[in-house]
């Protein structure tokens, strides 16, 4: 496969991309994108990828690596256009004066507002928890221990145990948003 990519074997190229486009734009489509920005960030991401590829940058283990490397590149591309000031909504405010009696920025206590209020409201959510799941993301998050050493804490394989974890971030998710 990488002696096909760096000969730019057309047909090589062409199935690594229509093989991983559509998982590309389902992850754009759902994180608040639209088909053209999907094609945009895919085409960069395929870019990015086939010169890495032949500039020896990345180390192909097998064709499944590749598949992996270009959803990443994409999912990454995706993460920085969402960050980035053309992303984010700005709205002018009519020129006004501002007394500036504090040496905080106004934007930074909305921030501080913002956060405080999201933070009440996850653990707000958190209280709403069966007592199992507030059990694993204690240990978890506030007392910070490795997945390993929380599924020995709870007899359970460390495999379960992550899945344990996401159903769990899963439902404080469903009841932070019902709040």
């Amino acid at each position: 496969m990488v002696t096909a990519i760096q000969s730019n074997d057309q047909v090589a190229l062409k199935s690594i991309y229509t093989l991983n486009y559509p998982k590309v734009e389902a992850y754009i489509l759902k994180n608040s994108g639209s088909k053209e920005q999907a094609k945009d960030i895919y085409q960069d991401a395929f870019v990015a990828v086939w010169s890495n590829i032949k500039s020896g940058k990345f180390e192909v283990r097998s064709e499944s690596s590749i598949n992996g490397y270009l959803y990443t590149i994409s999912k990454n591309k995706w993460l920085d256009y969402l960050r980035s000031k053309h992303y984010k909504k700005t709205t002018n405010l009519p020129n006004q004066e501002f007394n500036n009696h504090s040496d905080v920025n106004i934007d930074e206590k909305d921030d501080d507002i913002l956060k405080e209020k999201r933070l009440e409201n996850v653990m707000q959510a958190f209280k709403g928890l069966a007592s199992g799941c507030k059990t694993l993301l204690t240990k978890f998050y506030f007392e910070k221990k490795s997945m390993e050493t929380i599924a020995e804490e709870l007899n359970l394989d460390p495999a379960s145990t992550r899945n344990k974890k996401y159903r769990c971030m899963q439902k404080l998710r469903e009841i932070a948003l019902k709040n």
